[in-house]
């Protein structure tokens, strides 16, 4: 008796097991890596709203200091800049920030303001012009006076007046 035979379709089906198997592999590979990545986000989330949160003391009371006027560095041309400004410190200040000599019982004014005047006349005219470059000026004189005159507790600074001269 003749056995049947095969058609050469027929004969071949591992090639459709091998495409189905790397669809397989494929789909899991793709679940497991977004099942990894939710799973990092959420812990990471839940583990950022679990670390205490360090805050920044507030001020507790400001300072007013007498205006300053200083040439910037600029080497270009001649600008000045003219800023008020107060200072949010942690303590009270001892003394009178406003005055200077033998009335001033504490309040470091001489180095506070020479602080000041280090930084601001470090400063060029473009980049004070822009939003944040004041930020970034008020960030470097709070490190300077935390740095050089840590006895105040400064914590911020306010510009009451700021005025560029291009």
């Amino acid at each position: 008796m003749a056995q049947p035979t095969t058609s050469p379709a027929e004969a071949s089906p591992k090639p459709k097991s091998k495409v189905l198997l790397f669809v397989l592999v494929g789909l899991v590979m793709l679940l497991g890596g977004s099942g990894a990545t939710w799973f990092f986000f959420v812990h990471g989330k839940q583990a950022q709203a679990a670390a205490p949160k360090v805050q920044k003391p507030e001020a507790e009371y400001t300072v007013h200091l007498d205006s300053f006027t200083v040439n910037l560095a600029d080497q270009e041309e001649s600008h000045f800049l003219r800023a008020t400004l107060d200072l949010g410190l942690g303590h009270a200040p001892k003394g009178d920030p406003g005055k200077e000599g033998a009335e001033n019982t504490g309040f470091p004014t001489a180095q506070t303001r020479d602080a000041i005047l280090t930084v601001l006349s470090a400063c060029k005219a473009e980049e004070l012009l822009t939003p944040d470059g004041k930020s970034a000026l008020k960030q470097r004189l709070l490190a300077t006076l935390q740095q050089k005159v840590p006895e105040i507790d400064a914590r911020n600074v306010y510009f009451t007046e700021f005025l560029v001269q291009r």
